[in-house]
């Protein structure tokens, strides 16, 4: 009897601790992650302590950190390969002073730290991934003071997503240390439907590419859409989003170059409207005065970090015109318009034409100026590629 009862004590123990390590982790992201990976800029070959830091340094002092931005992201080759327990090891060669000062540093700076791992037997590039190694792997990254993990998909073989993801996500509960969880599953096995009790954050597409849109067919999951096949994906996916469980369309490319301006306005725009993680993917060192501009205009960042945390969703879609409505806290709702076209559009319309009731303020955020009331149609003209962002105030 007595043995009966120690049993059950520690069994009840046991649940009580898992119990309370998920507990550390139901805080974080209650707004979508802002922050930056080195994949879209750097690939492989371009990452090095020096870049790391000199990006966190950059980060903590151009405005970004001001208006939300914190996490620094290390993406895929940072490893090189196990020693002979199974620990995994960083490129000493890139990483001189190791992973643990490297996060220390970007602790220093108010900031917070990301990595990256597979759940299959090595990385996209190659590298050594986790499967089989997700409970020693999670407690090196909790030792090296990780606070964000990317998690891949690459040769996964016939791996079960769901299962794969969740014995990381419960030895990342064992670790410890609470670490915002992102899925890079690229939406093959819909983890919308399954992932908001696995991990904070899951990729909807497969990787983004750095252009405006992809001419021909595209399948959704191969990689290499553009801005606007990935905001197509999104359609029907505002039901799963919500506080400390996003829809992620993957990083931004604004500041990479290919984009126009308007372009990367545009980006920016839509993917703030899509409650989407904000996971800057260009070179935080060298950026013009018009991106660093739109990485950082609170107001705009004010919708993506909406306390409400709902996704917008299409109203409309006709002749190129897209409108998208994100409803917020207090009652306001955003309301953006896209030019999907190649020519200039003028628009005339009455605010009941897309559901609007009640009587609100309008304010041009971009053009941070007031618009009236919604008394009265509205009528701009709009640029190709270009988005008119408004913030509706109750009145």
């Amino acid at each position: 009897m007595k043995k009966l009862t120690f049993l059950l004590l520690c069994a009840a123990l046991s649940l009580l601790s898992v119990t309370t390590q998920a507990q550390k982790f139901e805080h974080l992201a209650q707004t979508p992650p802002m922050g930056w990976n080195s994949w879209n800029k750097f690939a492989c070959d371009g990452i090095n302590e020096k870049v790391i830091k000199e990006v966190a340094d950059a980060m903590s002092s151009n405005g970004m950190q001001a208006v939300g931005y914190q996490y620094i992201v290390i993406d895929d080759c940072w490893q090189v390969g196990r020693d002979s327990a199974g620990n995994i090891q960083y490129d000493a060669g890139k990483f001189p002073h190791g992973i643990k000062a490297l996060a220390d540093y970007i602790h220093s700076k108010g900031l917070k730290f990301g990595i990256y791992t597979c759940a299959g037997t090595k990385t996209c590039a190659g590298r050594p991934a986790s499967r089989g190694y997700e409970f020693q792997d999670a407690r090196q990254y909790a030792a090296w003071g990780v606070d964000y993990l990317k998690e891949d998909w690459c040769n996964t073989s016939t791996q079960n997503a769901q299962e794969s993801y969740t014995l990381m996500r419960d030895a990342l509960y064992k670790a410890g240390r609470p670490i915002v969880f992102s899925l890079c599953e690229w939406g093959a096995n819909k983890p919308w439907h399954w992932a908001q009790d696995v991990g904070h954050l899951w990729r909807t597409t497969g990787d983004i590419g750095n252009f405006w849109e992809f001419g021909e067919a595209w399948d959704g999951r191969s990689g290499g859409g553009g801005v606007l096949n990935i905001l197509d994906l999104q359609n029907g996916l505002e039901q799963y989003a919500g506080p400390g469980h996003w829809n992620d369309p993957d990083m931004l490319e604004v500041g990479n170059g290919a984009l126009t301006p308007e372009e990367e306005r545009s980006h920016f725009s839509l993917w703030c409207m899509l409650a989407a993680p904000l996971m800057a993917g260009n070179d935080l060192r060298n950026m013009s005065p018009v991106t660093r501009s739109i990485l950082t205009n609170k107001d705009v960042v004010a919708l993506d970090q909406d306390p409400l945390g709902k996704q917008c969703y299409r109203k409309s879609m006709e002749n190129n015109l897209e409108v998208l409505i994100k409803p917020l806290s207090g009652g306001d709702t955003a309301i953006c318009l896209l030019n999907r076209g190649e020519d200039p559009k003028k628009l005339s319309f009455s605010w009941s034409q897309y559901g609007v009731t009640g009587r609100f303020s309008i304010h041009n955020i971009w053009d941070a100026r007031d618009q009236g009331t919604t008394d009265m149609p509205y009528t701009a003209t709009i640029g190709r590629h270009q988005v008119i962002l408004l913030r509706l105030k109750k009145l």
